[in-house]
């Protein structure tokens, strides 16, 4: 029987070869193996990274038909259609733009910019510039909380009266770690206000609605840090040389009030001894109460005030929730953080054949860091800061200051 589906090739360029920019290759080449009937077909043109290393094994690894160390390459190679943002925050706002100017789409990685400021910006030259933008919130696509989202709007819990939100990990809890480009401020900008409390926050607003006024305060907890040899140092690398001032916040705890009447705790540490991954909320409503935590992904605890001796139940989401269809056949069967990147891949090649926005694109990511902004305001006032309008082109006063 003849194939009566018609597929469109894509050229896909790639910026930033590390841990993330594989996760994005290796996406793109399992793209079609869950999803068969998508209307497009990446093809992987080429990929730059300042490491030359780095950038032709991935052009080796990953099918790659050309590799550069410079990533103005890839911005002006005219096969190229859309692109993968997967470098360090200071290349955010320069990358986008350009990529805006040319009117290529792209896939950028959180926190979208080194500090709020940078991530307006890109909004507004992705939106005056009309391109499709998906920015890597991965976790909001997990089949559980897709289907915690849906028991929420459906009002299944009620109206949400609190909701707890962390994301605890230990990779920088030993003082020997090195100090790499995520504890700089030229290069970082934010600490984990932006690489992990931007992941609480998406996750917040995503399920329980805009928030409207927080209260929060950060610290660095570890002050100084060995030197790593290079600018490329990962964040899990182990060094003994000079040491270095840490110039970002290790922990941020929050205070929150959502537009409707909810309140919220949100607490990140990337300090925190014992904990590799802790993301997880607890959504509790006048009906019902869910949580969620991402080292049991695949399940949800469901409580029902109608059952109030039964208590919380487990649930093993399956097909029916999300995307979890494409990726295994029944509940229980375990899916993992790279297929929530894959799922990334599809929403944004999909966009750009329908010439409409995914979700999430810049838009939330906007809104995410209007959050962010008025947390870095309450770090220096100690009192409670109202959010400022989320709309692409809104204005508010722009601080870029650090905790000290």
């Amino acid at each position: 029987m003849p194939d009566t589906h018609s597929t469109e090739e894509l050229g896909i360029g790639l910026i930033g070869a590390g841990w993330m920019g594989s996760v994005h290759a290796a996406s793109y080449k399992r793209v079609g193996e869950h999803y068969p009937d998508l209307p497009v077909r990446p093809r992987l043109l080429i990929v730059a990274d300042p490491l030359e290393q780095r950038a032709r094994g991935a052009a080796e690894r990953f099918g790659f038909e050309r590799w550069t160390t410079d990533s103005q390459e890839v911005i002006a190679d005219p096969g190229i259609q859309a692109i993968s943002l997967a470098t360090t925050n200071d290349m955010h706002r320069p990358l986008a733009l350009a990529l805006a100017e040319r009117g290529i789409h792209f896939w950028g990685e959180k926190p979208l910019g080194r500090y709020p400021s940078e991530t307006r910006d890109i909004a507004a030259a992705a939106r005056h510039a009309n391109i499709r933008t998906l920015v890597g919130y991965n976790y909001r696509h997990v089949p559980a909380v897709v289907h915690a989202r849906e028991l929420i709007a459906a009002g299944e819990l009620g109206d949400v009266r609190t909701y707890r939100g962390v994301f605890l990990v230990d990779y920088a809890s030993h003082p020997q770690r090195a100090f790499s480009w995520r504890f700089s401020r030229e290069i970082s900008g934010l600490g984990v206000l932006g690489d992990l409390m931007s992941h609480v926050v998406d996750m917040a607003q995503s399920l329980a609605g805009p928030i409207e006024a927080v209260n929060a305060e950060g610290e660095i907890q570890i002050a100084q840090r060995p030197r790593a040899s290079d600018r490329e140092a990962g964040q899990f690398s182990v060094a003994d040389g000079e040491l270095a001032e840490v110039e970002n916040e290790d922990y941020v705890a929050s205070l929150a009030h959502f537009v409707s009447g909810g309140r919220a705790t949100f607490e990140v540490s990337r300090v925190n001894v014992g904990n590799p991954v802790g993301m997880a909320f607890e959504v509790r409503g006048t009906r019902g109460a869910l949580a969620w935590d991402f080292q049991r992904m695949g399940e949800l605890q469901l409580y029902s005030s109608a059952d109030r001796d039964a208590g919380f139940r487990r649930v093993f989401v399956g097909p029916a929730a999300g995307d979890f269809g494409h990726f295994q056949p029944d509940a229980g069967n375990p899916m993992s953080y790279n297929d929530l990147k894959v799922i990334e891949a599809k929403l944004f090649l999909q966009s750009i054949v329908d010439g409409t926005d995914a979700i999430p694109s810049v838009k939330e990511a906007l809104e995410t860091a209007q959050v962010l902004e008025a947390m870095q305001r309450s770090f220096e006032s100690r009192t409670w800061e109202a959010v400022q309008p989320a709309g692409i082109f809104a204005t508010s006063s722009n601080v870029d200051s650090q905790p000290t």
